[in-house]
C-alpha cells in the first residue's frame, strides 16, 4: 500500500485559528467537515482562500482538508489561506528557494507569506472603546 505524503500547514488571523491538512488529491477543499462552497456564504472569500493555489498553478493537485475555529468569515478564510501558503512551502522545500518558479517567491511576490497581525485593540479603562472617549459636554 502507497502511503500518500501529507503536508500540514496551521494559519492565524485575528482570532481565528486553521489547521490545513493538504494531501495529492483532485482539488477538493473542506472546512470542518462540509464542501468550501457551503461553508463560507460568499464566492469572493472562497477565491480568497484559493489564491495562493492559483499563484502556485496547482488548484486540481491537492485534496485539502481544513479545521478551523474561532472569529468570523473573513478572519478563518484569512487563516485558512496563511496555513494553505504554508503547507505549500511545505510541499516544495526541496527545491531551491531562489530559483524564480520556487512556490516561495511566488508567494512572496504575490505578499501570501506574511501573517497579517492586526488584532482588536483592548478596552482602555475611562473609554468608551479602544479609543473612543465619551461625547464632552461644556455645560
Amino acid at each position: 500500500m502507497t502511503e500518500k505524503k501529507v503536508y500540514m500547514g496551521t494559519g492565524r488571523r485575528k482570532t481565528s485559528i486553521a489547521q490545513v491538512r493538504m494531501v495529492p488529491g483532485t482539488g477538493k477543499i473542506t472546512v470542518n467537515g462540509v464542501d468550501v462552497k457551503e461553508f463560507f456564504p460568499h464566492e469572493t472569500i472562497i477565491l480568497d482562500i484559493k489564491q495562493p493555489l492559483v499563484a502556485t498553478n496547482t488548484e486540481n493537485t491537492f485534496d485539502i482538508d481544513v479545521k478551523v475555529n474561532g472569529g468570523g468569515y473573513n478572519g478563518q478564510a484569512g487563516a485558512i489561506r496563511l496555513g494553505i501558503v504554508r503547507a505549500l512551502l511545505q510541499y516544495d522545500a526541496n527545491n531551491d528557494p531562489e530559483s524564480d518558479d520556487s512556490f516561495r517567491k511566488i508567494l512572496k511576490r504575490a505578499g501570501l507569506i506574511t501573517r497579517d497581525s492586526r488584532i482588536k485593540e483592548r478596552k482602555k479603562p475611562g473609554l468608551k472603546k479602544a479609543r473612543r472617549a465619551p461625547q464632552f459636554s461644556k455645560r
